[in-house]
């Protein structure tokens, strides 16, 4: 089951995360088979694993994939020389939690110009936003722990996008609808 993408237009290199894989896969403008670049080496929590990615995001300033590593609660960086991923956000042990440090089952995610990173908390039913160099996060959207259906609220968060105004779209999964968030 694979839920992201994300591409390389310099090399047009296709990256997929293979969620129940436990990997990201490269693939090279017409090739018929990928390469393994992260994760593959199980479910697991230590630097070389990821445990369900579910969004990726391709960095060319840094050559990294930022991953939405959902099931270990966090979100990482793989620099595409290194054999590693570091933290941009959540735990290192898989510990989910409703603080401003911690994410529970983040599903997607995107950067914007600067380096930031908003994620769609999922089960925290908020989005986080995470300043570069930052592992505190700030809830610009939603309210922690709370799911509902007014404008305010999220039920379960699956999706963000940025338009070049840096106003946020969300999907929010179980209210069955795109919300837009003028820029914070």
């Amino acid at each position: 089951m694979t839920y992201g993408v994300a591409l390389d237009s310099s090399s047009n290199t296709l990256y997929v995360a293979d969620y129940g894989n436990h990997r990201i896969m490269a693939y090279s403008s017409g090739a018929s088979s990928g390469s393994l670049v992260a994760g593959g080496q199980g479910i697991g929590l230590n630097k070389t694993q990821l445990y369900n990615p579910s969004t990726i995001y391709f960095d060319p300033p840094s050559n990294s994939l930022i991953i939405a590593n959902r099931y270990a609660h966090n979100i990482v960086r793989r620099t595409l020389s290194d054999t590693q991923w570091t933290l941009i956000a959540g735990s290192t042990n898989g510990t989910n939690g409703v603080s401003s440090t911690l994410l529970n089952s983040p599903f997607g995610m995107t950067l914007d110009p600067m380096g930031n990173v908003y994620v769609a908390d999922t089960s925290n039913h908020r989005i986080q936003l995470f300043m570069t160099g930052e592992l505190t996060g700030i809830t610009i959207a939603g309210t922690t722990g709370v799911r509902g259906n007014d404008s305010n609220l999220f039920w379960a968060p699956y999706a963000v996008a940025l338009d070049s105004q840096l106003n946020l779209y969300v999907a929010d999964r179980n209210n069955n609808r795109i919300q837009k968030f003028q820029r914070y």
